[in-house]
């Protein structure tokens, strides 16, 4: 960073720790308040399940994702009765009315409908469940009701295994010193900033239940990797430094500036999400966005104003930390001899069959993700225990998979209505067609309410499926409805059909996020190499370090299929086995890794090209490289795991999927990549490692840090 920028923060350090102070204060109550704002929204705006939507809101006078459905246990007998007790439960609820009770093997059910959407009709649960005391209250609001205290004490409970692991680690670093603390309050002031931003959001726009996680544990490893690895540099820089000023404003020009290289390339990736048109996936994208920028905002305020608070005794190891003896990393400033020193040396010495082993270590684990298969969501996963689940689980037994989320035909009928007789043989032709369908269970049509609406210019037909609405073979009917039931109807001229529901939001969900998924990588990689051209002043090294992204991102989509899919480990682990990965994890762990991977790529080769433009020599300037990163590298990584691991002890497959995801990559990255194929490949590829055509400055470091 800018001597004069950190000066000028130096020079007013009281106002800016003030300021941060208020923010962390803003980011505690934000915490507190916006669960209450979140829910998971497959909608996705312009499709054709979206169209269908709109017209059961505007005609019928409910959407899909506001339905709460009723399950009684309870025989036939009893239908007018509850009937009665559903009716007067639905006028609770703004909008709500009552349809139908249909009976099924012991059970009764129905549904609450309202034109609420997910966000507000989730607040009216428990007065139904009041009002329906015997009764499984059910649904998309009820299950999103009852998923809010999951994943709050999932987060507590990652929080209790990342934290003490970060403090240790902290400690086998910097011994018993203040410099401790120093990451966790930056921490703390970046996450309460990225959730204030987040819930002033959430006013405005829908955003993921997932995201209060996604940003307390994701942005706890980032922030305080980021801190850590500046603080170390400062530790270093006090050795040199006459005060405490002048080495901070050192450790920011040149950890200061790798980190701003870093977040940058986090970004990039997470930024990149916020231009594909699902709300789900930018909503996402945008928690992930916020974590990166805020923690480069605290580095370029926050963090010298805390070094300056510790100063040169904050930073010293206390004395009893010597007769505690406590252990540390490997690690040590004798460049020359060190471990990670040696480890470079005698990979250089046989690249090639380094190069080669490590390669295909990787590619073998990346195979398997040929066989990745992907879901929109699936209610099977959900954690058990609740009302809600149960419920499901009694209308899947009962009824069938597909009765909770039913794929819904909206016909629009225009000016002609629905009596015509073109349009009730069109309509026969179509329930004839997916009666047969093998995946069908049920067809449920009619020339009244709830199947026609009250201007008659609507009608619907329900088809329950088999399966569960994420399953392969509901999203087969829902694209056989598309492309061949209804146009073999032949309804007349003027009517539009569509077909809507939870399926084929699912379907459309999928179908629009990885159609812009290529271009999302292919941005990733463009955008990227030029920060890094600009980050290693080198044609190669951008390269090499995208390429290798490439290739662990891949290997951990195949572990993904091993652990999840196929069930290697996963009961040993205690994670979810599924068929299918949800759809979100492969897109958003691109993406975050695609970043995150290049942390330790930024601060290595950044001290690589310190010992290079000292002494141009490349043996020389990996091996320096390696050893000054080789211990804060590794710290910052078993970090990032523990925060990462606070996904895994959770109960949401779909988390546990995220976070296993990211603390492999992590691993990968700093052993495989950093420690074998990073040296072997620089040794392979020599002086060209820091070639520059005719026209790049020689280096892009400040002149006062061009010494090791």
């Amino acid at each position: 960073m800018p001597e004069r920028w950190t000066r000028a923060v130096l020079r007013r350090r009281v106002p800016v720790l003030v300021c941060w102070t208020i923010v962390l204060a803003f980011g505690v109550v934000a915490a507190i308040r916006l669960p209450a704002l979140l829910s998971n929204v497959f909608t996705v705006p312009g499709t054709e399940s979206d169209r269908a939507r709109q017209i059961l809101e505007r005609g019928f006078r409910e959407r899909p994702d506001g339905v709460f459905t009723v399950v009684f246990r309870a025989p036939r007998s009893s239908r007018a009765t509850l009937q009665r007790k559903l009716d007067r439960a639905a006028r609770l609820v703004p909008t709500g009315h009552a349809s139908q009770l249909r009976p099924g093997a012991g059970v009764l059910y129905g549904e609450v409908d309202t034109t609420l959407d997910l966000q507000h009709a989730k607040g009216y649960t428990d007065a139904l469940r009041r009002a329906l005391a015997r009764a499984f209250v059910t649904g998309q609001p009820a299950i999103q009701h009852d998923l809010e205290p999951v994943l709050s004490h999932d987060l507590l409970r990652g929080e209790a295994i990342a934290l003490p692991i970060a403090l240790v680690v902290l400690f086998a670093v910097f011994g018993l010193s203040l410099a401790v603390l120093v990451p966790f309050l930056f921490a703390a002031c970046t996450i309460g900033a990225t959730l204030a931003a987040m819930y002033a959001l959430a006013q405005g726009f829908t955003m993921v239940s997932y995201v209060s996680n996604l940003v307390e544990l994701v942005g706890l490893g980032l922030a305080v990797d980021y801190s850590l690895l500046i603080v170390y540099r400062f530790r270093e820089e006090l050795e040199r430094a006459d005060n405490v000023d002048a080495a901070i404003v050192r450790t920011m020009e040149t950890a200061g500036r790798a980190i701003v290289f870093s977040g940058v390339t986090v970004a990039i990736g997470l930024g990149l999400l916020l231009f594909v048109p699902v709300p789900f996936v930018r909503s996402l994208g945008v928690g992930g966005f916020l974590v990166p920028l805020a923690s480069l905002a605290a580095a370029a305020t926050l963090q010298p104003a805390l070094l300056s608070l510790i100063g040169r005794r904050g930073a010293r190891r206390i004395p009893l930390a010597r007769k505690l003896r406590l252990p540390m990393l490997p690690g040590t400033l004798e460049v020359d001899r060190g471990f990670w020193a040696r480890l470079a040396r005698a990979i250089m010495r046989r690249p090639v069959p380094c190069l080669l082993g490590g390669t295909m270590l990787l590619a073998a684990a990346a195979v398997p993700a040929a066989w990745l298969r992907v879901t929109p969501g699936s209610i099977s996963a959900l954690p058990g225990g609740s009302d809600s689940v149960r419920g499901v689980a009694l209308l899947r037994d009962k009824v069938g998979a597909g009765a909770l989320t039913p794929i819904e035909v909206v016909i629009d009928t225009g000016q002609g209505g629905v009596r015509t007789p073109e349009l009730k043989r069109a309509v026969e032709r179509l329930t004839n067609a997916t009666f047969h369908d093998p995946e069908a269970y049920l067809t449920a049509s009619g020339s009244r309410a709830p199947y026609v609406d009250s201007s008659r210019v609507y009608r619907r037909i329900y088809v329950v499926s088999r399966h569960e609405y994420g399953d392969p073979a509901t999203r087969g009917l829902v694209h056989r409805l598309r492309d061949s039931l209804i146009p073999r109807a032949h309804f007349p001229a003027g009517v539009h059909v569509y077909v809507g529901g939870a399926p084929a939001q699912g379907v459309d969900y999928l179908d629009r996020s990885y159609a812009w998924f290529p271009w999302l990588v292919l941005g990733a990689l463009v955008l990227t190499y030029f920060v890094l051209l600009r980050a290693f002043r080198s044609v190669l090294l951008p390269v090499k370090a995208v390429l290798l992204n490439l290739l662990s991102v891949a290997a951990v989509y195949g572990l993904l299929v091993v652990i999840f899919r196929w069930g290697a480990g996963a009961a040993l682990l205690g994670l979810h086995h599924a068929p299918q990965i949800e759809g979100w994890i492969p897109i958003f762990l691109f993406a975050m890794l695609f970043g995150l991977s290049m942390d330790y790529e930024v601060f290595l080769v950044s001290r690589m090209r310190e010992s290079w433009e000292h002494v141009p020599d490349n043996g020389r300037a990996v091996a320096h490289g390696l050893e000054r990163t080789g211990r804060i590298v590794t710290a910052a990584a078993l970090i990032m795991v523990a925060a990462f691991s606070g996904f895994v002890a959770g109960r949401v497959a779909g988390l546990q999927e995220f976070g296993l995801g990211l603390a492999l990559g992590i691993l990968i990255d700093a052993t495989i990549v950093r420690a074998i194929l990073v040296p072997s490949l620089m040794a392979v590829f020599g002086r060209w490692n820091w070639w520059l055509p005719k026209g790049g400055s020689r280096s892009s470091l400040p002149s006062s840090t061009r010494s090791t």
